[in-house]
């Protein structure tokens, strides 16, 4: 997966992972197919209604701030968002996209040029984002982080890395 194509569902700043996956859920929603159904569902009523495969979810400053619950991604992840754009992300929130092989971008100006309902192309390999306003730039990921995202995450990468069976996400119960 080197090219990311879908349209555009864009946020403020400081999204919390309360709004992202609503911490009412985080014990008792553990079905992925459950999950994508709450996915935005306190920010956004109408996004699990019309997000489709390769869509990308964009935020202002400090995206993913809050709690360090991992079904804030993968609610996203389930829901079939290909990638998430923020001008910052929280540090865990980052690092736990790219753990569930969700690419994670970082760019300001980018944010500031898109608009929701936009269609983008996000190149990975090249690290180029394709949009109506032009092309922005961002840092291809080193190839260890591609192979993560390509695997679907760091736990079917190190499976794989380890000639073990490959599994599919694991549920978080």
């Amino acid at each position: 997966m080197s090219v990311i194509k879908g349209k555009i569902y864009k946020y403020g700043d400081d999204i919390n992972t309360d709004v992202i996956f609503p911490g009412k859920y985080t014990y008792t929603v553990t079905d992925p197919a459950e999950m994508a159904k709450h996915a935005m569902e306190d920010l956004d009523a109408d996004f699990v209604k019309t997000v489709a495969n390769g869509d990308i979810v964009v935020g202002g400053k400090n995206f993913g701030c809050g709690s360090s619950r991992e079904q804030a991604v993968k609610c996203l992840k389930f829901s079939g968002v290909g990638a998430v754009i923020a001008k910052t992300f929280s540090r865990i929130y980052f690092r736990n996209l790219i753990n569930n092989g969700v690419p994670a971008i970082v760019n300001p100006e980018l944010v500031d040029s898109l608009k929701k309902g936009d269609r983008v192309e996000v190149d990975l390999k090249r690290g180029v984002v394709v949009t109506p306003k032009g092309e922005f730039s961002f840092p291809a990921y080193p190839t260890e982080i591609q192979e993560i995202i390509n695997a679907g995450g760091l736990i079917p990468y190190t499976q794989k890395k380890l000639g073990l069976p490959v599994t599919a996400d694991i549920p978080l119960d």
